[in-house]
């Protein structure tokens, strides 16, 4: 059986147009700075966000991980929302590789508050680990790709310099909210020191995220990924995917976030849909499954033909993307009510 999948946007693989683009990349050697497509990219996407300098990183858990390493030292603090990626999906990378904690935060749809973060905050005094850094995530994946709100940020980041706290972006699926909002990318990035973006989620390269900052926390950076093994050499073939995608993939988000408006529609119309419609603001749908029997649907759904991803007992999440068409929305819909109905 071919399934249709809805497991995540990492499973799209490239487009006709993007192997083109592999098969005909240049390569150098990038451990030598001398990929002439990876020093592209990172360029562009540094410019994207308004940023000196960028970094070719092999994930968007490596790039987060960077940035916390690059900006903090052992024994201090990292400020996150409790659903977020860094504290859930890497792996307690931040103890690992930074020997720093996380403070993580509870906000309704993951959108955290300055006067949350603010009574968050540790005194300057010896008997605590200090704050140096505020994480956000935009897109919030654990929330149902929510977007945060521009004023949100800026009231944030305006704490954070008052503060002299630094202040990293999570931006995974950043163009996902550049899309749902109509703001310019550097929109959002101005209010960071670093922003991590992946492209190998909804942008549909194969592999790999840029890491976007200062020169000198970039430069930091770069020392780390070779400290984690993520020095690579002939990237140019992935760093051609990325640049295809940057060119390519952007605008066509809007016909993922459509697709998941509808899938969300009809599990709201089953009464499945976890939160108020308006909250299905990006590609991601969250299915509530109060009897905590989501491996039992999850077995359905693969049956009927979709895979679908099983967050825990109560929640499943439907994740729209470049390999789901019309066609397949049409079928998926009619699977939801047979499973769900």
């Amino acid at each position: 059986m071919k399934y249709i999948d809805l497991r995540s946007d990492t499973v799209t693989r490239p487009s006709a147009g993007m192997r083109t683009a592999i098969y005909e990349a240049e390569v150098g050697d990038d451990v030598y700075g001398e990929d002439r497509l990876v020093n592209e990219l990172q360029e562009r996407v540094a410019d994207m966000l308004g940023k000196e300098a960028g970094l070719f990183v092999p994930s968007g858990t490596m790039s987060n991980q960077l940035a916390i390493r690059s900006q903090t030292q052992p024994g201090d603090e990292v400020i996150c929302e409790y659903s977020s990626h860094i504290f859930n999906y890497e792996g307690g990378g931040p103890a690992m590789l930074s020997g720093i904690q996380l403070h993580p935060l509870h906000a309704e749809n993951g959108i955290l508050a300055s006067e949350q973060i603010a009574a968050a905050m540790r005194p300057t005094d010896h008997h605590y680990a200090q704050s140096r850094v505020i994480t956000l995530e935009n897109t919030h994946n654990g929330a149902g790709g929510v977007v945060y709100p521009l004023p949100v940020v800026e009231d944030i980041s305006r704490y954070a310099k008052n503060h002299n706290i630094r202040m990293h972006l999570d931006g995974a699926r950043l163009m996902n909210a550049v899309i749902s909002t109509g703001l310019a990318p550097s929109a959002y990035g101005e209010h960071f020191n670093s922003v991590s973006l992946c492209l190998s989620k909804g942008l549909g390269a194969p592999v790999g995220s840029v890491l976007v900052g200062d020169a000198e926390c970039i430069d930091k950076a770069h020392r780390f990924r070779k400290m984690f093994g993520g020095g690579m050499r002939q990237i140019g073939i992935l760093a051609a995917a990325g640049l295809y995608a940057l060119d390519n993939h952007i605008e066509r988000l809007a016909e993922d976030h459509h697709r998941a408006k509808t899938l969300a529609k009809t599990s709201m119309e089953l009464g499945y849909l976890e939160n108020d419609i308006a909250w299905t603001q990006t590609n991601i749908v969250l299915l509530a499954f109060p009897n905590g029997n989501t491996k039992e649907i999850e077995l359905k759904f693969k049956e009927a033909g979709v895979l679908v991803s099983v967050v825990n007992d109560y929640r499943i999440r439907l994740v729209t993307h470049l390999d789901f068409d019309d066609e397949q929305l049409l079928r998926s819909i009619e699977i939801l009510k047979q499973v769900l109905g």
